[in-house]
Protein backbone atom coordinates (compact mmCIF):
# COMPACT_ATOMS: atom_id res chain seq x y z
CA UNK A 1 0.00 0.00 0.00
CA UNK A 2 1.42 3.43 -0.93
CA UNK A 3 2.49 5.63 1.97
CA UNK A 4 0.13 8.61 2.49
CA UNK A 5 1.60 11.94 1.41
CA UNK A 6 1.24 13.36 4.93
CA UNK A 7 3.60 10.62 6.16
CA UNK A 8 6.13 11.27 3.39
CA UNK A 9 6.46 14.99 4.06
CA UNK A 10 6.99 15.70 7.75
CA UNK A 11 8.78 18.91 8.66
CA UNK A 12 9.40 17.57 12.15
CA UNK A 13 11.73 14.99 10.56
CA UNK A 14 13.46 17.10 7.91
CA UNK A 15 12.93 20.28 5.84
CA UNK A 16 14.68 18.74 2.78
CA UNK A 17 12.93 16.81 -0.01
CA UNK A 18 13.74 15.38 -3.43
CA UNK A 19 10.91 15.97 -5.90
CA UNK A 20 10.52 14.19 -9.23
CA UNK A 21 7.89 14.38 -11.97
CA UNK A 22 7.65 13.22 -15.57
CA UNK A 23 5.39 13.66 -18.58
CA UNK A 24 2.70 11.18 -19.51
CA UNK A 25 2.60 12.01 -23.23
CA UNK A 26 5.06 11.40 -26.06
CA UNK A 27 5.00 15.16 -26.75
CA UNK A 28 7.87 15.71 -24.32
CA UNK A 29 8.26 18.30 -21.61
CA UNK A 30 11.28 19.84 -23.33
CA UNK A 31 13.77 19.11 -26.07
CA UNK A 32 13.05 17.61 -29.47
CA UNK A 33 10.45 14.92 -30.12
CA UNK A 34 12.21 12.46 -32.43
CA UNK A 35 8.88 11.15 -33.73
CA UNK A 36 7.39 14.47 -34.87
CA UNK A 37 10.46 16.67 -35.21
CA UNK A 38 8.87 19.31 -32.97
CA UNK A 39 11.18 21.12 -30.59
CA UNK A 40 10.02 22.04 -27.11
CA UNK A 41 13.31 23.32 -25.74
CA UNK A 42 11.68 26.61 -24.70
CA UNK A 43 9.59 24.75 -22.12
CA UNK A 44 12.66 24.25 -19.96
CA UNK A 45 12.71 27.99 -19.36
CA UNK A 46 8.97 27.97 -18.63
CA UNK A 47 9.52 25.48 -15.84
CA UNK A 48 12.67 27.07 -14.43
CA UNK A 49 11.08 30.54 -14.38
CA UNK A 50 8.00 29.18 -12.64
CA UNK A 51 10.01 27.28 -10.01
CA UNK A 52 12.03 30.39 -9.16
CA UNK A 53 8.93 32.58 -9.07
CA UNK A 54 7.17 30.19 -6.70
CA UNK A 55 10.24 29.97 -4.47
CA UNK A 56 10.01 33.73 -3.93
CA UNK A 57 6.30 33.56 -3.07
CA UNK A 58 6.39 30.37 -1.01
CA UNK A 59 8.80 29.92 1.90
CA UNK A 60 10.44 27.06 0.04
CA UNK A 61 14.07 27.27 -1.09
CA UNK A 62 15.67 25.60 -4.11
CA UNK A 63 18.78 23.56 -3.31
CA UNK A 64 19.19 21.89 -6.70
CA UNK A 65 17.35 21.33 -9.96
CA UNK A 66 17.70 19.55 -13.29
CA UNK A 67 15.25 19.89 -16.18
CA UNK A 68 15.49 17.18 -18.84
CA UNK A 69 13.51 16.20 -21.94
CA UNK A 70 10.57 14.41 -20.29
CA UNK A 71 11.09 14.89 -16.54
CA UNK A 72 12.56 17.17 -13.92
CA UNK A 73 14.16 16.94 -10.48
CA UNK A 74 14.05 19.42 -7.61
CA UNK A 75 15.70 19.41 -4.19
CA UNK A 76 13.71 21.71 -1.93
CA UNK A 77 13.99 23.02 1.60
CA UNK A 78 10.87 24.14 3.46
CA UNK A 79 11.56 27.20 5.61
CA UNK A 80 8.76 26.87 8.14
CA UNK A 81 10.34 29.37 10.55
CA UNK A 82 10.26 32.09 7.89
CA UNK A 83 6.57 31.42 7.28
CA UNK A 84 5.71 32.04 10.91
CA UNK A 85 7.53 35.40 10.88
CA UNK A 86 5.54 36.79 7.95
CA UNK A 87 3.05 39.55 8.72
CA UNK A 88 -0.55 39.18 7.59
CA UNK A 89 0.10 41.65 4.77
CA UNK A 90 3.12 39.67 3.61
CA UNK A 91 1.11 36.45 3.63
CA UNK A 92 -1.66 38.07 1.58
CA UNK A 93 0.82 39.56 -0.88
CA UNK A 94 2.69 36.31 -1.40
CA UNK A 95 -0.47 34.24 -1.80
CA UNK A 96 -2.16 36.64 -4.22
CA UNK A 97 1.04 36.86 -6.29
CA UNK A 98 0.42 33.18 -7.11
CA UNK A 99 -3.38 33.08 -6.98
CA UNK A 100 -4.36 36.48 -8.30
CA UNK A 101 -8.11 36.06 -7.69
CA UNK A 102 -7.59 36.59 -3.95
CA UNK A 103 -10.59 36.57 -1.61
CA UNK A 104 -13.33 39.21 -1.32
CA UNK A 105 -13.57 38.89 2.47
CA UNK A 106 -9.81 39.32 2.89
CA UNK A 107 -9.93 42.35 0.59
CA UNK A 108 -12.62 43.95 2.77
CA UNK A 109 -10.52 43.17 5.84
CA UNK A 110 -7.55 44.93 4.25
CA UNK A 111 -9.72 47.91 3.31
CA UNK A 112 -11.12 48.16 6.86
CA UNK A 113 -14.71 47.64 5.71
CA UNK A 114 -15.22 44.08 7.01
CA UNK A 115 -17.75 43.28 9.71
CA UNK A 116 -16.60 41.79 13.02
CA UNK A 117 -17.55 38.30 11.83
CA UNK A 118 -15.80 38.84 8.50
CA UNK A 119 -12.66 39.98 10.30
CA UNK A 120 -12.49 36.70 12.21
CA UNK A 121 -13.12 34.66 9.05
CA UNK A 122 -10.57 36.68 7.06
CA UNK A 123 -7.91 36.05 9.72
CA UNK A 124 -8.65 32.32 9.54
CA UNK A 125 -8.26 32.39 5.75
CA UNK A 126 -4.94 34.23 6.06
CA UNK A 127 -3.65 31.61 8.50
CA UNK A 128 -4.64 28.86 6.05
CA UNK A 129 -2.66 30.69 3.36
CA UNK A 130 0.28 30.96 5.75
CA UNK A 131 0.32 27.18 6.22
CA UNK A 132 0.08 26.61 2.47
CA UNK A 133 3.09 28.86 1.79
CA UNK A 134 5.22 26.22 3.54
CA UNK A 135 3.45 23.25 1.92
CA UNK A 136 5.27 21.33 -0.83
CA UNK A 137 2.00 19.92 -2.16
CA UNK A 138 0.66 23.45 -2.78
CA UNK A 139 4.00 24.51 -4.26
CA UNK A 140 3.91 21.58 -6.69
CA UNK A 141 0.27 22.17 -7.52
CA UNK A 142 1.05 25.77 -8.47
CA UNK A 143 3.96 24.55 -10.59
CA UNK A 144 2.49 21.54 -12.39
CA UNK A 145 -0.94 22.99 -13.13
CA UNK A 146 0.61 26.13 -14.60
CA UNK A 147 3.00 24.22 -16.89
CA UNK A 148 0.32 21.71 -17.92
CA UNK A 149 -2.06 24.50 -18.99
CA UNK A 150 0.65 26.20 -21.05
CA UNK A 151 1.76 22.94 -22.68
CA UNK A 152 -1.81 21.83 -23.46
CA UNK A 153 -2.55 25.21 -25.01
CA UNK A 154 0.56 25.00 -27.17
CA UNK A 155 -0.20 21.39 -28.16
CA UNK A 156 -3.86 22.18 -28.86
CA UNK A 157 -5.11 19.36 -26.68
CA UNK A 158 -6.65 18.52 -23.30
CA UNK A 159 -6.01 15.91 -20.65
CA UNK A 160 -3.20 14.89 -18.33
CA UNK A 161 0.24 16.27 -19.02
CA UNK A 162 2.01 14.83 -15.95
CA UNK A 163 2.30 11.15 -15.12
CA UNK A 164 1.26 11.80 -11.49
CA UNK A 165 1.07 14.63 -8.95
CA UNK A 166 4.74 14.20 -8.09
CA UNK A 167 7.03 11.80 -6.26
CA UNK A 168 8.94 12.85 -3.15
CA UNK A 169 11.70 11.46 -0.96
CA UNK A 170 12.54 12.85 2.49
CA UNK A 171 16.25 13.58 2.91
CA UNK A 172 17.00 12.75 6.54
CA UNK A 173 20.67 13.74 6.95
CA UNK A 174 23.60 15.52 5.28
CA UNK A 175 24.62 12.44 3.31
CA UNK A 176 21.13 12.22 1.88
CA UNK A 177 20.98 15.94 1.05
CA UNK A 178 24.39 16.17 -0.65
CA UNK A 179 24.03 12.77 -2.33
CA UNK A 180 20.68 13.79 -3.76
CA UNK A 181 21.94 17.20 -4.89
CA UNK A 182 24.91 15.61 -6.68
CA UNK A 183 22.61 13.02 -8.25
CA UNK A 184 20.33 15.78 -9.53
CA UNK A 185 23.14 18.06 -10.70
CA UNK A 186 24.80 15.21 -12.63
CA UNK A 187 21.71 14.07 -14.52
CA UNK A 188 22.89 15.32 -17.94
CA UNK A 189 26.42 13.96 -17.39
CA UNK A 190 25.15 10.58 -16.22
CA UNK A 191 22.87 10.34 -19.27
CA UNK A 192 25.70 11.26 -21.64
CA UNK A 193 23.90 14.48 -22.65
CA UNK A 194 26.75 16.68 -21.38
CA UNK A 195 30.51 16.18 -21.23
CA UNK A 196 31.09 18.40 -18.22
CA UNK A 197 29.35 20.58 -15.63
CA UNK A 198 29.55 23.76 -17.71
CA UNK A 199 27.66 21.98 -20.48
CA UNK A 200 24.94 20.66 -18.17
CA UNK A 201 22.19 23.01 -19.31
CA UNK A 202 19.29 23.78 -17.00
CA UNK A 203 20.95 22.42 -13.89
CA UNK A 204 21.66 24.21 -10.63
CA UNK A 205 25.36 23.26 -10.77
CA UNK A 206 25.75 25.09 -14.08
CA UNK A 207 24.05 28.17 -12.63
CA UNK A 208 26.21 28.09 -9.49
CA UNK A 209 29.42 27.73 -11.51
CA UNK A 210 28.54 30.56 -13.91
CA UNK A 211 27.74 32.98 -11.09
CA UNK A 212 30.88 31.99 -9.21
CA UNK A 213 33.08 32.34 -12.31
CA UNK A 214 31.59 35.72 -13.19
CA UNK A 215 32.10 36.97 -9.64
CA UNK A 216 35.74 35.87 -9.73
CA UNK A 217 36.31 37.79 -12.97
CA UNK A 218 34.71 40.92 -11.54
CA UNK A 219 36.39 40.50 -8.14
CA UNK A 220 33.00 40.52 -6.39
CA UNK A 221 32.83 40.19 -2.61
CA UNK A 222 32.13 36.81 -1.02
CA UNK A 223 28.40 37.51 -0.72
CA UNK A 224 28.05 38.07 -4.46
CA UNK A 225 29.19 34.74 -5.90
CA UNK A 226 26.10 32.63 -5.27
CA UNK A 227 22.80 32.71 -7.20
CA UNK A 228 20.08 34.65 -5.38
CA UNK A 229 17.48 32.13 -6.53
CA UNK A 230 19.23 29.13 -4.90
CA UNK A 231 19.80 28.24 -1.25
CA UNK A 232 23.43 29.26 -0.67
CA UNK A 233 26.28 27.28 0.84
CA UNK A 234 27.76 28.71 4.03
CA UNK A 235 29.25 28.14 7.46
CA UNK A 236 27.80 26.12 10.30
CA UNK A 237 26.91 29.25 12.25
CA UNK A 238 24.97 30.85 9.37
CA UNK A 239 21.19 30.47 9.24
CA UNK A 240 19.29 29.05 6.25
CA UNK A 241 22.27 27.85 4.23
CA UNK A 242 23.66 24.47 3.19
CA UNK A 243 26.35 24.08 5.85
CA UNK A 244 29.29 23.23 3.61
CA UNK A 245 31.76 25.12 1.44
CA UNK A 246 30.59 25.90 -2.10
CA UNK A 247 34.10 25.24 -3.45
CA UNK A 248 34.16 21.84 -1.72
CA UNK A 249 30.77 21.06 -3.29
CA UNK A 250 32.12 21.98 -6.74
CA UNK A 251 35.02 19.59 -6.15
CA UNK A 252 32.65 16.84 -5.02
CA UNK A 253 30.36 17.16 -8.06
CA UNK A 254 33.25 17.46 -10.51
CA UNK A 255 35.07 14.42 -9.14
CA UNK A 256 31.89 12.33 -9.00
CA UNK A 257 30.95 13.39 -12.53
CA UNK A 258 34.31 12.27 -13.89
CA UNK A 259 33.75 8.87 -12.35
CA UNK A 260 30.20 8.21 -13.50
CA UNK A 261 30.25 9.63 -17.04
CA UNK A 262 29.23 6.74 -19.38
CA UNK A 263 32.50 7.03 -21.32
CA UNK A 264 34.73 7.47 -18.29
CA UNK A 265 33.33 5.25 -15.56
CA UNK A 266 35.72 4.43 -12.75
CA UNK A 267 36.39 4.99 -9.08
CA UNK A 268 37.48 8.05 -7.18
CA UNK A 269 41.27 8.28 -7.13
CA UNK A 270 43.50 8.91 -4.12
CA UNK A 271 42.56 12.59 -4.03
CA UNK A 272 39.27 11.91 -2.24
CA UNK A 273 36.99 14.99 -2.17
CA UNK A 274 36.91 16.65 1.23
CA UNK A 275 33.13 16.30 1.58
CA UNK A 276 33.23 12.51 1.16
CA UNK A 277 35.56 12.32 4.13
CA UNK A 278 33.33 14.67 6.13
CA UNK A 279 30.26 12.57 5.34
CA UNK A 280 32.11 9.43 6.46
CA UNK A 281 31.01 7.33 3.49
CA UNK A 282 32.94 4.82 1.40
CA UNK A 283 33.84 5.91 -2.14
CA UNK A 284 32.11 2.96 -3.83
CA UNK A 285 28.94 3.55 -1.77
CA UNK A 286 29.00 7.23 -2.74
CA UNK A 287 29.29 6.43 -6.46
CA UNK A 288 26.47 3.90 -6.18
CA UNK A 289 24.19 6.46 -4.51
CA UNK A 290 24.95 9.22 -7.03
CA UNK A 291 24.32 6.88 -9.97
CA UNK A 292 21.32 4.90 -8.69
CA UNK A 293 19.75 7.20 -6.09
CA UNK A 294 16.12 6.54 -7.06
CA UNK A 295 16.60 2.78 -7.30
CA UNK A 296 18.41 2.45 -3.97
CA UNK A 297 16.03 4.51 -1.85
CA UNK A 298 12.25 4.67 -1.61
CA UNK A 299 10.42 7.35 0.39
CA UNK A 300 13.21 8.13 2.87
CA UNK A 301 16.90 8.70 2.26
CA UNK A 302 19.76 8.66 4.75
CA UNK A 303 22.59 6.69 6.28
CA UNK A 304 21.88 3.14 7.41
CA UNK A 305 21.70 4.18 11.06
CA UNK A 306 19.39 7.11 10.27
CA UNK A 307 17.02 4.96 8.21
CA UNK A 308 16.87 2.25 10.87
CA UNK A 309 16.14 4.79 13.61
CA UNK A 310 13.45 6.50 11.52
CA UNK A 311 11.81 3.17 10.62
CA UNK A 312 11.74 2.06 14.25
CA UNK A 313 10.20 5.36 15.37
CA UNK A 314 7.41 4.95 12.81
CA UNK A 315 6.69 1.30 13.52
CA UNK A 316 8.39 -0.07 10.39
CA UNK A 317 10.80 -3.00 10.24
CA UNK A 318 13.07 -1.31 7.71
CA UNK A 319 13.22 1.07 4.72
CA UNK A 320 14.70 0.36 1.32
CA UNK A 321 18.29 1.53 1.32
CA UNK A 322 19.30 -0.21 4.54
CA UNK A 323 22.08 -2.68 3.81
Amino acid sequence: MPTPRKNLISLEETPYYHIFNSCVRDAYLCGENKLTGQNFEHRRQWLLDRVKFLSVSFTIDICAYAILSNHYHLVLKVNKAQTMLLSEEQVIQRWTDVYTSGNAMVERYQAGTATELEVDLAKQIIEVWRERLADISWFMRALNEFIARMANKEDGCKGHFWQSRFKSKALLDDMALLGCMVYVDLNPVRAGMAQDLNGSDFTSIQERIRIFSQAEKEDVSVGGYQPKSLLPFGGRNVENVIHYSLVDYFDLVDCTGRCIHPAKKGFIDKAIPKLIEQLDIQEDDWLDITQHFERIFASFVGSTSKLKAHAKTHGKRHYRGVG
